[in-house]
């Protein structure tokens, strides 16, 4: 862990640290990403996870439209810019250790390329796995037929 995050568990309510300097601290895995979870900002429900690298956090904060990193088209991916379904950052938060994101999001329509409002959708227990939620809106409609 590195000496800003160790000084911030110590610091008072309200003191803060310039965000190049944050991001500088933050644990950036080898491809330069970090994991970022989004939370609907009313409701608690937790929506998805994906990656950020600094630009998309960046963008996210100064435009308040949430941007991830994309792994699989290797480039800024905006969400909602192919399905209209956006996400609003209403606040975002860096984990203790500087290695998590915490997005709380105003979530417009399903998070998730399936339809559904969010991605944790298959649920697990000591035997089995289980579909838990229905898509709210059909995959090729978001989409268009093939391109979830």
């Amino acid at each position: 862990m590195s000496q800003l995050f160790k000084d911030l568990e110590r610091a008072d309510v309200g003191e803060g640290v310039e965000l190049d300097a944050l991001l500088a601290a933050a644990k950036w895995n080898a491809d330069g990403l970090i994991p970022a979870i989004a939370q609907q900002h009313d409701s608690g429900e937790v929506l998805m996870m994906a990656w950020m690298n600094p630009t998309a956090l960046r963008e996210s904060l100064a435009t308040r439209r949430v941007c991830y990193w994309s792994r699989s088209r290797g480039k800024l991916w905006r969400k909602g810019e192919s399905s209209g379904q956006q996400q609003h950052l209403v606040s975002a938060a860096l984990d203790c250790d500087g290695d998590t994101l915490l997005l709380q999001v105003d979530q417009h329509g399903p998070a998730c390329h399936t339809g559904r409002r969010s991605c944790f959708y298959v649920a697990l227990d000591a035997e089995r796995a289980r579909v838990s939620s229905e898509p709210l809106i059909d995959p090729d409609t978001l989409y268009g037929k093939g391109q979830a």
